[in-house]
């Protein structure tokens, strides 16, 4: 008996046996898992990836991509501890290491870590300070991504990092950070200033004490003066006086000022 002698219902039931079957199988993607429901109870593992049979109505099969997802978090209204208000948002990273948890426990594992991450950065940064917030984001960010994955780990899910992406300061705030900066600047000036002043004085003053050692220095700084003022073409003119009469002078100084001695015999 031939195929062509089968009666068209035998040949029609094959048909429809190779079109199911043909319509049960699926392709799965390297970066996909099948979560499979026999009868509406998921099957122990999931399936992929390749080729997999699904029977409906028997089996339903939901697809869970195992690759990494970039979730923005929406701009938060946060007040820091020492009452600024700010609009913070953030970046979080996460991915599905268990797809039948990702499947059953939870309805929208990516909805479900959005809302978790929006209260917990508002929780977190609520308890800092603006300076706190501004300059040890790093720690800030470990902290939130902790407590996010500790709180997506039942149904599945792994938080991988947690980047606070922009924080918005009022504008008052801005100019009183531009203000606090500025005078910063202007005191550690003042502080390099004073310093420079300081260590020139102690420079004069060693210098001296090393001339009064030796007198014939003065006189020798006193003509490098002199060929430094005529190098250049100019108008000053330079009468130069010898250093012996400007030390006679100064003896004669000294002594019209000196007291006259009371001889003893008159003293009474």
């Amino acid at each position: 008996m031939s195929g062509s002698d089968l009666p068209i219902p035998i040949l029609i039931l094959i048909a429809v046996v190779v079109l199911y079957l043909i319509n049960s199988i699926k392709i799965l993607r390297e970066y996909e898992r099948g979560v499979i429901f026999r009868l509406g109870r998921a099957l122990p593992t999931p399936k992929g990836p390749g080729i997999i049979l699904v029977f409906r109505p028997l089996d339903q099969m939901v697809r869970i991509s195992l690759r990494q997802q970039v979730l923005e978090v929406p701009s938060q209204d946060v007040i820091t501890r020492d009452n600024v208000t700010l609009k913070v948002n953030a970046v979080v990273t996460l991915y599905v290491v268990n797809p039948n948890d990702a499947a059953i426990k939870v309805e929208n594992y990516v909805y479900q870590t959005s809302q978790f991450a929006q209260t917990t950065l508002r929780s977190v940064l609520g308890e800092v300070e603006l300076d706190e917030l501004l300059s040890h984001r790093d720690k800030l960010n470990l902290r939130i991504q902790t407590i996010i994955d500790q709180r997506t780990e039942p149904f599945g899910v792994k938080v991988i990092s947690v980047e606070v992406k922009q924080v918005d300061l009022p504008e008052q705030m801005l100019r009183a950070m531009a203000k606090q900066a500025e005078a910063e600047r202007e005191k550690r000036s003042k502080i390099i200033h004073a310093e420079g002043e300081f260590n020139a004085a102690q420079k004069l003053v060693d210098a001296a004490q090393l001339m009064a050692t030796q007198p014939m220095t003065l006189q020798l700084r006193y003509l490098q003066t002199l060929t430094e003022i005529g190098v250049e073409k100019n108008t000053t003119i330079v009468f130069p006086l010898p250093m012996e009469l400007l030390t006679l002078l100064n003896k004669i100084g000294t002594l019209g000022k000196a007291p006259e001695k009371i001889p003893a015999e008159n003293a009474d």
